[in-house]
């Protein structure tokens, strides 16, 4: 009967748990896609209905704004430079980071503690924007696309988690390469590389996110509009979004479905052409991503 009754009071609170607990994590999960949501509806809205508020549903249906937004001026060479910012960029972070760790696991290198000691310091130490911006110049990357892809080859926080996780691979792996004649590059790419791929995925989505949403070198050591990337040119149409407006309505009055674009619409397309590249590529890659930062996590 005592049993009975512990056995009753167990599932009743493992019931109230679960309850409690699916409450708040789906909470928590409308208000973190909701303002995403929310600016994905209001982009699509008609741009005068949407004025009055938008909550669950679009307010009428219009793409006019994501129109006017692509025909603007300089858009297309903008996001050409973003994707090949994004792809190299997050290629050479990938490459450069992932041959440093490996090289430093090596304790034949010479002095590898004091190097990795200097690594840990620039996550803590920053020179600050003026030394940055007169090193970049002294090194010719102004108005360089190099800009947007060396400055970025090392990070130190990837490299303790390609460190860690290469660590944790069994020995025996690398010595039975080393038996059959391998030496170091072959080791690293024949074995260390492709067995990292959880890692490797993980510092990937943080390496292009990074270099899609820059755009603050861009700001400061580009002047050549031909280099100018995606984010800083849709920045400076946020900022301008009502003479944007303006020549939209302009442009459209020629169509028989022409609509004014109001600056609350066009902000919002803009902030969906922004997000929206990476919110597609980031699923694709979610499934070596806990697992990457877990391994890659385990020592320091």
């Amino acid at each position: 009967m005592i049993r009975a009754e512990n056995t009753k009071s167990i599932q009743w609170s493992d019931w109230l748990f679960n309850a409690v607990n699916y409450t708040l994590l789906t909470i928590l999960l409308i208000v973190t896609i909701y303002p995403f949501y929310y600016i994905f509806i209001y982009s699509i809205s008609d741009s005068f209905r949407a004025q009055s508020g938008v909550f669950l549903w679009p307010a009428g249906f219009s793409l006019e704004s994501y129109k006017a937004t692509i025909k603007l001026q300089g858009l297309g060479d903008a996001a050409i430079i973003s994707v090949l910012r994004t792809v190299l960029g997050t290629a050479i972070t990938v490459v450069c980071c992932s041959f440093f760790a490996y090289l430093i696991t090596k304790r034949e290198m010479p002095f590898r503690k004091i190097i990795y000691r200097f690594v840990l310091i620039t996550m803590y130490f920053n020179a600050g924007f003026i030394p940055w911006y007169l090193t970049m110049k002294m090194y010719g990357l102004q108005n360089n696309f190099l800009l947007y892809i060396l400055p970025t080859a090392l990070t130190g926080f990837y490299i303790i988690l390609i460190k860690t996780f290469i660590e944790q691979l069994p020995p025996a792996l690398e010595e039975s390469a080393k038996i059959d004649g391998a030496g170091y590059i072959t080791i690293f790419t024949k074995v260390i590389f492709p067995l990292s791929t959880p890692i490797i995925a993980t510092i990937a989505v943080f390496a292009a996110v990074g270099q899609w949403n820059t755009w603050f070198d861009n700001f400061f050591l580009v002047e050549n509009p031909k280099l100018q990337t995606l984010q800083l040119l849709l920045y400076n149409f946020l900022s301008q979004s009502n003479s944007i407006s303006n020549m939209s309505a302009a442009d459209l009055t020629m169509s028989a479905e022409a609509r004014v674009m109001t600056p609350q619409s066009i902000q919002m397309t803009i902030t969906m052409l922004v997000t929206l590249p990476i919110v597609i590529v980031y699923p694709m890659l979610q499934r070596f991503f806990v697992k990457g930062i877990m391994m890659g996590a385990v020592k320091g």
